[in-house]
């Protein structure tokens, strides 16, 4: 397969293994009171390591490969939208709105990963049991069918193809800032480490509220069980809202601040994984390209003498 593919499937992989810890807490925290455990004054289970680590094999599994598509889809729509580009990875000259569009498409190309990524991972992290992703899956299939792997699809995709918009349109802004007429087109690994941390808060700055109405509105889906002592008499059926419900009711009760809940978390993850995953993509990205040149290069017949 293509370098940016195989680039693009480890950093997503190493991105994942970093962040996966603050991500917990991030869902948890979005979550808020739909769930009991998701309160910020119930910290105490972060106190096993397991809790920090719930959840990640999703992520890890799907997540490389939604980091493999939503390269190869960006790299393949920035082409087509102008011929000029060579490399992708240094699309010089090319105007900032093209790339906002290729990485919405490449955003909305990676949704088929994402979503069904997404539901499990957020299922793991604010079920009360301590749950693997694969069981949550079984659990889901089994009770919602193949297509309950999808539930939240729609601003999931939204989020998605806004959030990687202005992820790579961010990335290559901050680039463009560093270069130095000096240096031309050449980037320090420094450089590179702090675009991508830009890039990561910003994409996430401009979602967040669509994230954590996806959050709640999955969360929903966690079957209640109660402790042995809860009567279940007491227990009232939970009512299951859609996105605008719960956007409405969230503002209502919670004000402003509810969507924005977690952020300071999400940000220094976001920093940190991206940091690292596009310093990851660009040196594998190297890597790949000299190699496979070599290879080709060696497997060329030999001119005569």
């Amino acid at each position: 397969m293509a370098a940016d593919f195989w680039a693009g499937y480890l950093s997503g992989a190493i991105g994942i293994i970093i962040g996966n810890p603050l991500d917990v807490i991030k869902v948890r925290l979005q979550a808020g009171d739909l769930h009991a455990d998701a309160s910020s004054s119930n910290l105490s289970r972060f106190e096993r390591a397991s809790s920090l680590v719930r959840g990640a094999a999703a992520p890890i599994l799907g997540y490389g490969a939604l980091n493999a598509i939503l390269f190869v889809a960006y790299n393949r729509s920035l082409k087509a939208l102008d011929g000029s580009v060579t490399d992708p990875t240094n699309p010089v000259g090319v105007p900032l709105y093209k790339i906002w569009l290729a990485g919405a498409v490449g955003g909305l190309a990676s949704w088929t990963i994402s979503s069904p990524t997404e539901f499990i991972k957020c299922r793991a992290q604010l079920d009360r049991r301590d749950v693997s992703s694969w069981a949550v899956a079984k659990e889901i299939i089994r009770t919602r069918g193949w297509r309950g792997l999808y539930y939240g699809g729609g601003i999931t995709s939204a989020r998605d193809a806004i959030g990687y918009g202005f992820y790579f349109w961010s990335y290559e802004l901050c680039k463009r800032f560093m270069t130095s007429d000096e240096h031309g087109q050449y980037q320090t690994a420094i450089s590179i480490l702090l675009c991508g941390g830009i890039a990561g808060v910003v994409t996430w700055g401009s979602v967040f509220p669509l994230d954590m109405i996806k959050t709640r509105l999955q969360a929903q889906t966690i079957a209640y069980h109660p402790p042995a002592t809860e009567s279940q008499s007491l227990l009232q059926p939970r009512q299951t809202l859609n996105s605008f419900q719960i956007a409405k009711e969230t503002y209502r009760v919670e004000g402003l601040k509810a969507f924005y809940r977690g952020l300071g978390v999400c940000s220094v993850r976001a920093f940190i994984v991206n940091a690292v995953q596009w310093a990851a993509y660009e040196w594998l990205m190297k890597s790949f390209n000299q190699s496979w040149g070599a290879q080709v290069r060696l497997q060329e017949p030999a001119v005569g003498l």
